[in-house]
Formats: structure tokens, C-alpha cells, sequence
């Protein structure tokens, strides 16, 4: 009878180990996640698709399929304007009820979202009786910037509020300004109309997770867009057409995402100070810059 070698034995061994540990750990991600395993599956679906990128409902009347591939194209044009070039390439999902919308997206709430994974995909969820150009814009926006960034550090480095903001950048349903600075004045007026003039306000450091920015119900999440569209509209201002680029390329170089972000800003920041109404969530900060 033959017999194998000790380091075969070893090997077999770490090999089996190897497989019950992705069996386990696909089991475990499927239950926590389905919604992610139901999008990399979605070509083996009755949803039809001509070129595998975007995926439409059964029950969308495909003389609409056109029209609706028009406003992703034109969402994709504005993403690709903001970020000067469009890196992300998310499989669409184009859903026709509440049901289909569930199983993609996890979620009843909402015309979008979107869904990245470690592996490198992404995914963005519509439901199609609500798609425009705004919805399909800002959820291109979060896997343009996880595209960019990576899942890990998205997950580990960028707080929600500013994931959130950036993408209300490219959602025109709130405010509608192309001027940085008037759009930060312009979300201004959303946020004391949201805080009751300032009286109920979301500190950003509340904001830093997902848990945390989309928690307490309709009025505090609206409250919770409303500061991090005004935040990220301010620092815009402050950190110039090249901000963004700049705060991408040190962040992947290893400098932190608070680090990065301050000092993209720094150049500007007395100037605008004197120039701009004052920032309701930086008023800590405001004796020390006007010294």
C-alpha cells in the first residue's frame, strides 16, 4: 500500500482546511449579505440584457429600455464631468416593483443604492418608476469614488457623511447650483430648514458610519444629508478644482482621510473664512482660524 509523505499529508491537510473555510465563509457571507450574491448572479436571472451592463426587469415594458438607457448615459456623463474621467464601470440593476427592488438592494427605502464588494465589483440597484438622472447620479457617485479608493478604505478610512456628500455633488434634487460656493450657500438654507433654524443639529462626527448617518428615522437622515451636502460643498470651496483629485492621491498614498482632507483646504481657508458665512458645523474651529 502506498503511503504519502508527511509534507503531502500536510498539504492535503491545509488544502481541506482551505475549502471548508471559503464553504463557511460563503454560507456566512450569503445569509449577512444575499443582496450581493443575487447581483453577481444576476446574468443566471430572467432580468434580459444586450451587453451584461445593464440589466432590466422582465416586467419593464422594453419600449422603455431606450429611454432609461438614456438617463444612465447621461448620469454617467455628469460623473464623468465631476471626477474629470469615469473610472467605475457598476453592473446596472434595473428593478420594476418593491419585491425585485428588496432582494438587490436590501432594502424597501429609496429609487437607488448602490453595493460595492472586496472582490472589485459594483453593483447599482434601481427601481425603475422612480429613475432619473439625480438618483442614477449620485448612486454612480459612491462606486466612482469606491473605484477609486478601493472597498477597504472606503469601509475603514472615509466617513459616511462625506461618501454622502460628495454624491449629493452629483444629485441636483435638493440643490441645483454649479457655483461651489453658491451651492454651499445654498445648502445652508436646506440645513436651517431641516435643524429648525439650527436648533436640532447632527454633529458629522455622528455621522461617521453608516449605523450612524442613516439611524433615528426620515428627519434626522434628511438632516444628516443636508449637513454633509453643506460640509462637503464648503470644503469644495475651499479646496479648488483640484481638491478632490488631491484628496484621492493622498489618501492612496497612505495619509489619512482627515490628514488629506484638511490639508487640501488649507491654502484657501482664511480667504474664504472671511468671504463665506460661517460654517454651523465648524463653529469650534472659527476663533481659531480668524487668529
Amino acid at each position: 500500500m502506498k503511503k504519502h509523505s508527511p509534507v503531502k499529508r500536510a498539504i492535503f491537510r491545509s488544502g481541506k482546511f482551505l475549502l471548508i473555510g471559503l464553504f463557511v465563509l460563503t454560507v456566512s457571507l450569503f445569509f449577512l449579505y444575499p443582496q450581493l450574491f443575487y447581483c453577481e448572479l444576476i446574468g443566471f436571472s430572467s432580468f434580459r440584457s444586450e451587453a451584461g451592463t445593464i440589466y432590466f426587469s422582465p416586467d419593464v415594458n422594453p419600449v422603455y429600455d431606450v429611454a432609461l438607457k438614456r438617463v444612465v448615459r447621461q448620469a454617467e456623463t455628469r460623473v464623468d464631468s465631476f471626477y474629470s474621467g469615469k473610472k467605475s464601470k457598476p453592473i446596472i440593476i434595473i428593478c420594476s416593483n418593491p419585491q425585485e427592488y428588496q432582494k438587490y438592494c436590501s432594502s424597501t427605502e429609496g429609487a437607488g443604492c448602490s453595493l460595492g464588494t472586496p472582490w472589485g465589483h459594483s453593483f447599482v440597484v434601481l427601481n425603475g418608476r422612480e429613475m432619473n438622472i439625480d438618483v442614477v447620479g449620485h448612486e454612480m457617485g459612491h462606486t466612482e469614488l469606491l473605484e477609486r479608493l478601493g472597498w477597504w478604505t472606503i469601509a475603514t478610512e472615509i466617513p459616511q457623511w462625506f461618501n454622502e456628500g460628495l454624491a449629493l455633488m452629483l444629485d441636483k434634487r435638493f440643490v441645483n447650483n454649479p457655483d461651489p460656493a453658491g451651492r454651499y450657500l445654498d445648502y445652508m438654507d436646506e440645513w436651517m430648514y431641516y435643524t429648525g433654524g439650527g436648533q436640532e443639529i447632527s454633529e458629522l462626527k455622528d455621522m461617521e458610519t453608516i449605523k450612524g448617518f442613516f439611524s433615528g428615522g426620515q428627519k434626522r437622515v434628511m438632516r444628516a444629508y443636508m449637513s454633509s451636502g453643506m460640509e462637503v460643498s464648503y470644503w469644495l470651496t475651499l479646496a479648488g478644482d483640484d481638491g478632490l483629485k488631491t484628496l484621492i492621491s493622498e489618501i492612496k498614498k497612505g495619509r489619512s482621510f482627515d490628514d488629506a482632507y484638511r490639508e487640501t483646504e488649507k491654502q484657501r481657508l482664511k480667504t474664504y473664512f472671511k468671504r463665506l458665512p460661517a460654517n454651523p458645523l465648524r463653529l469650534g474651529n472659527s476663533k481659531k482660524i480668524s487668529e
